[in-house]
């Protein structure tokens, strides 16, 4: 898939187009609108208004059979800026109005849990996804759970938790979340797909990428559910093992995030946010083992992220993004390349004087192995990430 289209349907499925700015967009993704129309449209053969309104119908549909919260609440909560409008085009869409959807289950009880399903183009590997970021999880915000992904999530004043595994005999993942993020269902089901890269041509890739991903053709470049908490997690892993990072990033999370009760153990707390951490002293951060120099550029990460100098979302201007990473210090080359390869979705990052891609390659020249990966492109972040399997390395 066109990565220009793919961040477009990401951007309309977080409810981008709910006043239907598409220039906006435009603008947010560095081309013009006219451009965008185009490649939406070679690419899911509608407009990107047309795109908006079936994502935002569809999700409209499961809130209507799955929870009870209000038409009203749900034609907001599924992006529609009003009712009539929703009522209109559903009617037009279903040949039905939305209560008569509900008829049938009056009476019923709803559980407290929603659950839908999200698609992927397979193979995927969700063994080797999962291994990667059970190494990583941040404790008390995230865990693994025998088969299951498990977290926290915030979105604005809306908190609770998601359980993720594969779907039976089908080529999904099985989402179920607290009924507190009915309302942002849309921005769940969003930040899913782009955690576990299932919107990843694995075919497309894999021949670009040749014999280095003959072995693991399902692999995946795992993403963020928050750009500012993968990039302190990178911070925190710099040149200490992962388990130690894991430890450090712990402490930091139950420092600085948010209690929450949730059904399970592992979960206790939200992602520290940027703003809590900006307002924090080196001196904080020091006190839970952190070096201080790391300390210190946690913090002016926290502070440029706060004040918006710095966006961490998925098809933020990459080169802006990492030249304005690499002002902070303590931010390098590797950091940089590998905050965009998770939190801005960059699919050709490739932090090319890796320990372990050097190993991988038997080589020891930075600029060589630049040379190698021309073949590669654009697909570098998954070559990494084949490379690192290889030796089983996760930095």
């Amino acid at each position: 898939m066109d990565r220009l289209a793919r961040e477009a349907a990401n951007r309309i499925e977080d409810g981008a187009l709910v006043e239907g700015n598409i220039e906006q967009l435009a603008a947010d993704l560095g081309v013009t609108g006219r451009h965008l129309r185009r490649v939406v449209e070679q690419e899911f053969g509608v407009s990107p208004i047309e795109l908006a309104q079936t994502s935002r119908l569809l999700l409209a549909k499961r809130l209507l059979t799955d929870t009870d919260l209000s038409v009203i609440e749900i034609a907001f909560a599924s992006g529609f800026s009003s009712l009539r409008r929703f009522n209109a085009l559903f009617k037009e869409r279903y040949r039905l109005n939305p209560t008569e959807l509900r008829k049938g289950r009056r009476g019923q009880r709803l559980h407290d849990t929603l659950a839908c399903e999200v698609a992927y183009a397979p193979p995927l590997d969700w063994e080797s996804l999962l291994g990667f970021l059970g190494a990583r999880v941040c404790r008390g915000v995230e865990s693994v759970d025998g088969d299951r992904y498990l977290r926290t999530l915030e979105f604005g004043k809306h908190r609770g938790w998601i359980a993720i595994c594969p779907a039976p005999d089908k080529d999904a993942l099985r989402v179920d979340a607290s009924y507190s993020l009915a309302p942002v269902l849309r921005n769940v089901v969003a930040s899913v797909k782009r955690v576990f890269d299932l919107g990843a041509q694995p075919g497309q890739i894999a021949a670009r990428l040749g014999t280095l991903a003959e072995a693991r053709p399902g692999l995946r470049v795992p993403g963020a559910f928050s750009g500012f908490e993968m990039a302190v997690r990178a911070i925190l892993g710099q040149q200490i093992s992962v388990s130690a990072a894991s430890t450090l990033a712990g402490r930091y999370t139950a420092a600085f995030g948010e209690p929450i009760v949730t059904p399970f153990d592992a979960l206790t707390c939200l992602s520290p946010t940027p703003d809590r951490v900006a307002a924090a002293e080196p001196d904080e951060l020091a006190a839970l083992g952190i070096l201080r120099s790391r300390a210190q550029t946690i913090i002016a990460l926290a502070r440029a992220v706060a004040e918006g100098s710095i966006d961490l979302r998925p098809g933020a201007d990459v080169p802006r993004t990492m030249a304005r990473l690499r002002e902070i210090r303590g931010i390098g080359e590797w950091t940089a390349h590998y905050i965009a390869m998770r939190s801005l979705g960059w699919p050709d990052a490739f932090p090319h004087a890796d320990l372990g891609i050097m190993k991988a390659l038997g080589e020891t020249d930075p600029k060589r192995i630049l040379q190698v990966a021309e073949a590669w492109r654009p697909w570098r972040a998954y070559a990494t990430m084949h490379l690192w399997k290889s030796l089983e390395v996760r930095p």
